[in-house]
């Protein structure tokens, strides 16, 4: 009892710390809203006004069709430009989408033969290089089925093809992005929290202090965690009710309790790679510098950005060292598919482990670290 009174009270005294701190309480509040709503909006992955011009050399009904399909929000309104003109407008920018419609290819279509049209795409906007080519292959294809059914009196494909997208039935990329904003800035917070709290208690010289009172590193460590991850877990938490599902409209299908749970064991990993950072780092510009490439590769090797599938088998295995690997996981099956426990225990359970071993490693260099202020 002594013990659990000790990470209590000490504990506390780190909630007061941190709520006395403007710039840290202000850190977290902008995190979990401007941060989120503005990556929520700002960065999309669909196709959404793009650029297209069309050179129509051809100049007939088919021709026309086609260019008159390009339709927002998809697709700006298509600029018709000359031949000469398409490199010196890709090369300025000018559209991400240059179509060439060749001549005589409407007599080419009615007469059986394989005419052939040239798109041009601008490579250096990925995303919108690869779903936009699809669109518009997709657009010339339908236009092309229905001019030739039309004009031959040949039926449709005796197949329809229908598509149902899951849990994102209108691929919003806001959806995404919201919830995988959340998860990445609990791991960047849950880093700079606590190991700025260590950072701080050796610039203001309380490291002394606590080295005389009767505590011992594991509860000084365990005070910290409980103290930040509870601050993260409650902005998370508001988060997701507030701004994910309030203000952007996104349905959270799983239980938020669930989640929340999940955050504090996922936390408690994060925050003791924090606290190992810190007693590596002297000052706070050493450990800002630090932490940096931890949470980068942390956020951007985890499955929330590019599938796992898509990397290299050897970088597949590594990353299973890391908890966020698994806590996305666990965070995109509850929020997006609403699983159940039943269904998200092992990925908690593995991350529960990883923290673990994660806060034994810190709580022996967190040892050296007081022994060598002794």
């Amino acid at each position: 009892m002594g013990t659990v009174s000790n990470i209590y009270r000490l504990g506390v005294k780190e909630l007061f710390s941190l709520l006395r701190d403007p710039v840290l309480m202000g850190l977290i509040f902008y995190t979990f809203t401007f941060a989120i709503y503005t990556v929520a909006n700002g960065v999309q992955t669909e196709l959404h006004n793009a650029s297209i011009a069309i050179v129509d050399e051809d100049r007939t009904g088919l021709s026309n069709r086609i260019s008159g399909a390009f339709l927002p929000p998809y697709f700006k309104e298509p600029t018709l430009i000359d031949l000469h003109a398409v490199d010196a407008g890709m090369d300025a920018g000018l559209y991400t989408f240059v179509l060439d419609i060749p001549p005589g290819f409407e007599a080419d279509v009615l007469a059986g033969r394989h005419p052939v049209i040239q798109l041009n795409v601008d490579a250096t906007a990925m995303t919108i290089a690869g779903n936009g080519a699809t669109y518009i292959s997709s657009i010339i294809n339908a236009e092309l089925l229905k001019f030739v059914s039309r004009a031959s009196g040949v039926a449709a494909l005796p197949v329809d093809l229908q598509i149902r997208a899951k849990y994102n039935p209108n691929l919003n990329s806001s959806w995404f992005m919201a919830v995988m904003q959340i998860i990445n800035n609990l791991t960047i917070l849950a880093i700079v929290l606590s190991g700025a709290a260590v950072i701080r208690e050796r610039e203001h010289g309380t490291l002394e202090h606590l080295l005389v009172m009767p505590v011992t590193s594991a509860e000084i460590m365990l005070a910290k965690i409980w103290a930040n991850g509870l601050i993260i877990v409650l902005a998370a938490v508001l988060s997701l009710q507030f701004i994910v599902q309030g203000l952007l409209g996104v349905p959270i299908v799983g239980s938020i309790v669930l989640f929340a749970l999940g955050s504090a064991v996922y936390l408690f990993a994060v925050t003791a790679m924090g606290i190992t950072l810190s007693t590596v780092a002297t000052t706070m510009p050493q450990f800002g510098l630090l932490s940096i490439p931890v949470f980068v590769v942390m956020n951007l090797l985890s499955g929330g950005v590019t599938p796992l599938e898509s990397m290299p088998v050897a970088l597949q295995n590594a990353v299973q060292v890391l908890p966020s690997t698994h806590f996305i996981k666990f965070a995109q099956a509850v929020l997006y598919r609403g699983a159940g426990i039943e269904i998200v225990w092992p990925e908690l359970l593995t991350t529960a482990g990883i923290g673990m071993a994660f806060f034994a490693f810190a709580l022996t260099r967190f040892r050296a670290t007081l022994a060598a202020a002794r």
